[in-house]
This record gives C-alpha cells, structure tokens and sequence, in this order.
C-alpha cells in the first residue's frame, strides 16, 4: 500500500512490477492537475520499493497521453513582465516538474518499462520513449507530435532521442512536420520492443513481465540496465535542459501563445459542438 495520495495517478504493485497509470482519461492524460507530481512521487516510492524490478509506466482509457492540457496551461491569460530575461526566468519555471520527472525517470533504477496504452501526442508522445528501457505498445498506438504547429520545439530531449532511434531523417520528419508514426513503424525501427492487443493490453503486459521475471534474475536486469545507462546520464540530462532553454525562448518570442489560444479556442469549439449533439 503506497504512503502517498494521489488523484491524477493510480500506483499499484503486482509482485515484482510496481505500476504508475496516468489517470485523467477525460483529458486524454493530459499532463495537467497535479500529475506530473505525483509521477515524481510515485517513481521515488518505486525506486525504493525493495521487491519490485520493473516499473510501468502506462495510461487509463483510450489515450496513454495527449500531452499538454491546453485548456489549463494558462497561456491565454497574457503576463506582464519587465523584460525578457524576467519573461524567460518565469517560463523556465513552468518547465520544472516535467524537468524532475525526466531526471526522476533517468535516475530511476529498476528496469523502467513504457507501456503505451493507446495514442501518445505531444509530450506524450516525445518524453519517454528515450528514456525508458522497455517499450511496449498497443495495436491502437500511434505518435504525433505538433510542435513546430504550435511555434515550440522537440521538448525534453527528445531531438536527440529519436534521432539516435529511428534515425535523423525520419526524425527530422516526424519532429519538424508533425508526422503521424504508426506503432507498425514503430516496432519495425526498433523503438517498440512488443505489440500487444488493445483489449486486455494490461494484463498482457503484466504477463509479459513476469514471464521474464520466471526466467531472468531481477538483479542482473537491472545492473544491465545501470550499466547502459550510466555512461548516458550526462548527456541525457543536459539534452532536457538545452530543450527546456530553447523552448521558453520560443515563450520570449511569442510565437507558441497566440497559437496556443487558437489551438484553445479550436478545442473549446468542439466541446461545445458535441454537448449539443
């Protein structure tokens, strides 16, 4: 039983699997609320928890994640500031939980495993796969990422993360133009490792796991584990930083709010075109 209460996540323990859902499923898991906190909270539980050797990371309803929460990031209502380094400052402090969500994950232990529930965009869909050790997804997955749409840049990392996994052109075109990459693509890049069907994907995950747990000695997973990542620490960290600098560049810019607000609006339409139907 965790110590912790949580409301925008769900953390359960299965043997020697700990699971962390995102569960905000009307958002889409949108990364609002207070869910990037508790997935901090939650990795720290975990990478203490004595008998786990797998974590999860995985998503409640259709979606894994749709990244940004567009309707609660605030980018509507304009600030004042007294110039653009206090501008920049104030940006850059909006990107501090994700920023201790990444290190948490880099950082992390146990053998940190993405199960990717259903679609991923945004963030949800460029954060993670990097920086996880496992990836496993369901038939229904797909990425997109509209950063470059919404005046921003490849968030967290990321640039460097898919161009060293699926390569620079294809990254270019999936980072840049926004294109949409199907987890068949996915998995013949070798960015999934499992495919798995979209009815029953959990337990079909759980399974996998502790069929590798019958097999292979916990330990030994995870020194694999510490012994490829050390060496990539640095890099990786200083990868999210030099992303988190460009972006709230782009902030003193201005060129994500105004799209921001269209994008806003645009989702506020619908909203309200289908509470008519």
């Amino acid at each position: 039983m965790s110590s912790n209460k949580f409301e925008d996540i769900v953390l359960s323990i299965n043997g020697r699997v700990g699971t962390i859902k995102f569960n905000r499923p009307k958002t889409l898991n949108a990364f609002g609320g207070k869910l990037m906190i508790e997935v901090v909270a939650a990795i720290r539980e975990l990478n203490d928890h004595p008998d786990t050797v797998f974590t999860v990371l995985t998503g409640e309803g259709r979606f894994f994640s749709s990244g940004a929460d567009v309707k609660a990031s605030g980018l509507d209502s304009p600030e004042g500031f007294a110039n653009d380094a206090e501008k920049k400052i104030a940006f850059f402090q909006r990107f501090v939980p994700a920023l201790e969500m990444l290190r948490s994950i880099i950082d992390h232990r146990k053998v940190f495993v993405l199960a990717l529930n259903g679609p991923a965009v945004g963030g949800g869909a460029a954060w993670f796969t990097g920086v996880s050790d496992i990836v496993l997804a369901s038939s229904s997955v797909y990425l997109q990422v509209p950063f470059s749409a919404l005046g921003l840049v490849p968030e967290n990392g990321s640039a460097i993360n898919f161009s060293q996994s699926m390569g620079v052109h294809r990254a270019n075109e999936f980072l840049m133009f926004g294109r949409k990459v199907t987890v068949q693509e996915l998995e013949q890049w070798g960015i999934v490792n499992q495919i798995f069907p979209v009815d029953g994907f959990q337990d079909h995950v759980l399974q996998y796991l502790e069929g590798q747990l019958a097999v292979n000695d916990g330990k030994s997973m995870m020194e694999t584990k510490r012994l490829q990542n050390e060496p990539l620490r640095s890099a990786r960290l200083l990868a999210v930083v030099n992303s988190m600098d460009a972006l709230a560049e782009r902030f003193v810019d201005g060129a994500p709010t105004q799209r921001f607000v269209e994008k806003k609006k645009l989702l506020e339409s619908k909203s309200k075109s289908r509470s008519k139907l």
